[in-house]
């Protein structure tokens, strides 16, 4: 009884017959992935900011009623300052915190073609 042997040639060059070809692929800048990841990063951070300077406008209201409390002479003391700037802070992260929001969702809405 005879066998017969089967080979298969590779049409590749016997150099490179044995050699494992890696192919890297290069990523490439996508503006929309970059709007989007900024948009997303202005909404959460403006969010973090907006809660922060609400308990630092909390904190100095608590800290003025005290201060008016111990002295009534004074009349402008150094806190109120302190809670309108925490206050302004606040207001001007939250409206950053919707202005991302609304350009963020106008984009989804342009690529989803509604």
């Amino acid at each position: 009884m005879k066998t017969h042997k089967v080979t298969h040639q590779s049409s590749l060059p016997s150099n490179t017959r044995n050699k494992l070809v890696l192919r890297r692929t290069r990523k490439r800048f996508s503006p929309k992935i970059f709007i989007d990841r900024t948009i997303e990063t202005i909404a959460i951070t403006s969010l973090l900011l907006t809660g922060f300077s609400g308990v630092g406008a909390i904190g100095c209201w608590g800290l003025e009623i005290i201060d008016t409390n111990a002295n009534p002479n004074i009349i402008i003391s150094g806190w109120e300052y302190q809670k309108n700037r925490s206050i302004g802070a606040m207001l001007l992260s939250f409206s950053a915190f919707l202005g991302s929001s609304l350009v963020g969702a106008s984009f989804s809405i342009q690529r989803d073609k509604f």
